[in-house]
Order: structure tokens, then C-alpha cells, then sequence
């Protein structure tokens, strides 16, 4: 009971208002470094963010850094700073920890209240360590953010380890009270995802965001962590695009982050050419991530109002028959057919995956998954220097000794054996440049191709009325 009350403080204390939740939005020229653990390092929440950016805002080119390392606790985040975070010269850095170092032991009663109270307390003192290092780069800005969850209370195989996430809700508010003494930004992941999984959980005990090991969010639960960060950023309502036209010429035209001319009104048709400033939102419909049965991304949308937020593409037409159909065609291709009042009330582009633009955004987030599973080989390799060789004093020693002790050594560590293949292609120096200069050049694909282009719209009588 003491645990149910003092979890309820925990709550109160950490919800923060609207106001104290909105971060200034990326700028053009901002090169960004998400720093964490394995929620990081193997998540997308980070590419899924600047896939947003990729398509809402074509022209602001950001760059975003993966810096997670799997397993790793403060401590290790700390020793890492300067290597792996600030070496690559970031305008933001983010981090996120919390979820490894209060431990995985089963334990219950005042010996786990005792237990976690260390390790938190372990935490956070490399944690103030980190904290003077970040008050060196007055030059960065920080965004600290609280933890995904560790959920207890899904109905699944893996044994819940009780007062786990109260734990890890006290580091995230100490990292809140630390942003708001120097004034860094700060994002909770931790309560918003919870309440999505305990009402989800309401009709179905077994759903979770955070995977089959109650602690990785396969890509639905990424994607709700993108949303969250999004949303803090105060990114929500700003549309790929309005548009608002009457059935009658002369009559006033509406035209929100886009353009049209070349207007014209026959008899059932009706015309334009039209440019959008933005690109619709893509989301991957392949099952991915962490777990299994893996999720993917799309199925996020079924616990967080991200179309309505952030995805609305609107064509409104007035003035058209009500119980009449018309038919919808972009570039000659038809789209679809909807009645009078469908047009009247506004139809969104963006969930029409067959128009020019939404393949045109589709092919950037393929572009951008691609890169990221290339940044992925480099960052196992990060992980098996920092997790692996950096405490046998092996740190960026590549040698053919280093390669036949982690070949020995993964055959107790699953995880060390499951890497080295990766290992054994990126300890050149020659193959990581060449990883490095293929990122470089799909990234300058997907600022080529996510410029949106004019597209031909026709309204037409459909032929059946």
C-alpha cells in the first residue's frame, strides 16, 4: 500500500503543464544527438521524428544523431560524452536513461524498496557528474527526457519485476528538476505511455507498447514516443496542407501552406494546379522492432490522434451537389470517389495512399530507413567497444587479438554473438567511412526528393449520377 501511495506522489510531482512541455521546434542547420540506452539505440522514435522533418519541412535541413548504446546506465552514458555525443559537434543533444540502471531484480517489500533506493541513488550521482560536463557546452541546447516505461502491468508471459517503474520515476523527476534549474528543455515519455498502456489494457490485459520483455517499445510504441516529442515541441495542428475552394468561380479561396492557380470551372469539372509546402506524413506498415510479435509503425495510430495532429492534408470543396459523387484525380490517376457532402466536410489527402505525393514521401521514408539501419551497423559496433572491450582496456583496439577473444567470448554472450559478424566488417576504419559517406549520400537523396511538386487536381461529376 505504502508503494500504490507513494507511486500516486511520484505521479503528481512529475506531470508538468502544457507550457512547461513545449520545446522550441528543430532549426535549419541543427544537428541533433538522442543519447540513451538500447531503447535508443535499437529504437526508431528518433528516425521517426526526422521523418517528419524530412517531409513537413522540406527545406529546414536538420541532422539527427543515433548515440544509444544498449545496456547502458549513467555512468556509462557519462564516460561516453565527449567520444560518442559531443564529438559529433551537436546544436542538441537529448537523454534518456533510467531503464537499466535501476536493475532487473525480482525482489518485493522493503528489500526492493532498499535495493532500488541505490541504484537510483547510484544513478543519479553520475548523473550531477553529467550534468556539470553538459554545463560546459553552453553552445548546445538540452533536452532531457524521462524514460519509456518498464510496464508491470500487462497480462503476458515475462514476470513483472514489481516498483520498477516508481523507481525510474525518480530519476525522471530529477532530471525535470535539473532542466528547470538551467533551464533545458524536458520531455516525459514515461506517464503518457503508461496511461495509453493501463487503458488499453482495460479491454485487452495483454496489450503493451513496451514489447514481450515489458521494456522495449516495438515501432507502435516509437512512434507514440515520436508523437510525444512532436507534440512537446508544439508541432501539433500544423497541416501538410488547406485547401478550401467553392463550386462557383469568383468566390473566395482558402489556401493554407500551399498554393494553387490555373483555376478553372466547366460544366461537372472543375480544375487547378496545386502545390503543397509539405509532404504527407508515410507510415510503415512492415512489423518491426523490438519483440515479438513485432508491431508496426502504423498500429500506433490506434492509441494516439497522430492524423488528426499531425497528418491532414484537406481538400474542401463548397457548394457541390450533397447526394451526387465526384470523382477525385491527381495527375490524371484517379483517386476515389466521394459524395457532395464528403467534399463539403473536407477529404484528407494524406490517408489516400495512392496520391503522387504520398508514393513521393513514401520513397523518402524508405531512403530514411535505409539509412537507419545503416547507422545501426555502426552503432553495434559502438556497443561492442563500449559495452564489451572498453572494461578489458580494449577500447578502439581493432586488432586480429580483439576479433578471437570476442569470438571466444560469444560463446557464453548471446548478444556478443549475435554482433561480431557486424564487428568483423566495421573494424575497418575504411568500412566505416564508406558506411558513413553512403548515410551522407542518402541523406542528400532525401533533401533532393522531398521537395513537393505541382500536381494537376480535377473534381468531376462522377459518371454514374
Amino acid at each position: 500500500m505504502r508503494n500504490y501511495f507513494y507511486s500516486l506522489l511520484l505521479i503528481c510531482a512529475l506531470r508538468t503543464p502544457a507550457k512547461a512541455q513545449t520545446i522550441q521546434p528543430f532549426k535549419a542547420g541543427d544537428r541533433v544527438v538522442f543519447t540513451g540506452n538500447s531503447i535508443t539505440d535499437g529504437g526508431h522514435y528518433h528516425s521517426y521524428i526526422w521523418l517528419y522533418y524530412m517531409t513537413h519541412f522540406p527545406d529546414r535541413r536538420i541532422t539527427v544523431f543515433n548515440a544509444g548504446i544498449g545496456g547502458d546506465v549513467s555512468k556509462q552514458i557519462l564516460e561516453r560524452l565527449d567520444s560518442d555525443v559531443f564529438a559529433k559537434k551537436p546544436t542538441v543533444v537529448t537523454l534518456t536513461f533510467g531503464m537499466n540502471d535501476t536493475g532487473y531484480q525480482n525482489l518485493t517489500g522493503s528489500k526492493a524498496d532498499s535495493v532500488y533506493a541505490a541504484k537510483v541513488t547510484e544513478s543519479l550521482k553520475s548523473f550531477r557528474l553529467m550534468e556539470q560536463k553538459l554545463m560546459q557546452h553552453p553552445e548546445t541546447r538540452k533536452i532531457m527526457i524521462a524514460s519509456s516505461p518498464y510496464d508491470e502491468t500487462a497480462k503476458i508471459k515475462t514476470t513483472p519485476l514489481r516498483g520498477k517503474n516508481i523507481a525510474m520515476l525518480k530519476i525522471a523527476a530529477d532530471q525535470q528538476l535539473t532542466a528547470i534549474k538551467h533551464h533545458w528543455d524536458f520531455v516525459d515519455f514515461n506517464h503518457p505511455i503508461t496511461e495509453i498502456n493501463l487503458k488499453q489494457q482495460q479491454s485487452d490485459s495483454t496489450f503493451t507498447l513496451e514489447g514481450s520483455d515489458r521494456i522495449h517499445p516495438t515501432n507502435d510504441g516509437q512512434m507514440v514516443m515520436a508523437y510525444l516529442f512532436l507534440k512537446a515541441q508544439g508541432l501539433s495542428g500544423k497541416k501538410v496542407a488547406f485547401l478550401r475552394i467553392n463550386s462557383k468561380p469568383m468566390d473566395k479561396i482558402t489556401a493554407e501552406n500551399c498554393k494553387i492557380d490555373a483555376i478553372s470551372y466547366k460544366k461537372n469539372t472543375i480544375s487547378f494546379n496545386y502545390l503543397a509546402a509539405s509532404l504527407p506524413y508515410p507510415l510503415d506498415t512492415i512489423s518491426g522492432g523490438f519483440g515479438r510479435p513485432a508491431k508496426a509503425q502504423v498500429e500506433a495510430l490506434k492509441v494516439i490522434p497522430f492524423t488528426d495532429d499531425f497528418n491532414q492534408e484537406i481538400l474542401e470543396v463548397k457548394g457541390l451537389n450533397p447526394s451526387a459523387q465526384y470523382t477525385l484525380k491527381i495527375d490524371g490517376e484517379p483517386m476515389g470517389s466521394w459524395s457532395g457532402t464528403d467534399y463539403d466536410k473536407g477529404i484528407n489527402l494524406a490517408l489516400i495512399n495512392a496520391t503522387p505525393q504520398y508514393q513521393q514521401a513514401l520513397a523518402v521514408m524508405h531512403l530514411n530507413e535505409e539509412r537507419w539501419t545503416i547507422e545501426r551497423r555502426l552503432r553495434e559496433y559502438y556497443w561492442m567497444h563500449y559495452s564489451i572491450l572498453k572494461p578489458k582496456g580494449l577500447l578502439f583496439n581493432d586488432g586480429l587479438p580483439t576479433v578471437d577473444s570476442l569470438q571466444k567470448y560469444a560463446k557464453k554472450d548471446f548478444f556478443v554473438a549475435v554482433t561480431v559478424p557486424t564487428y568483423q566488417k566495421a573494424r575497418f576504419k575504411a568500412v566505416r567511412e564508406a558506411w558513413q559517406k553512403e548515410i551522407g549520400l542518402l541523406t542528400d537523396e532525401i533533401y533532393r526528393i522531398n521537395k513537393p511538386v505541382t500536381h494537376h487536381i480535377e473534381i468531376t461529376l462522377a459518371a454514374n449520377n
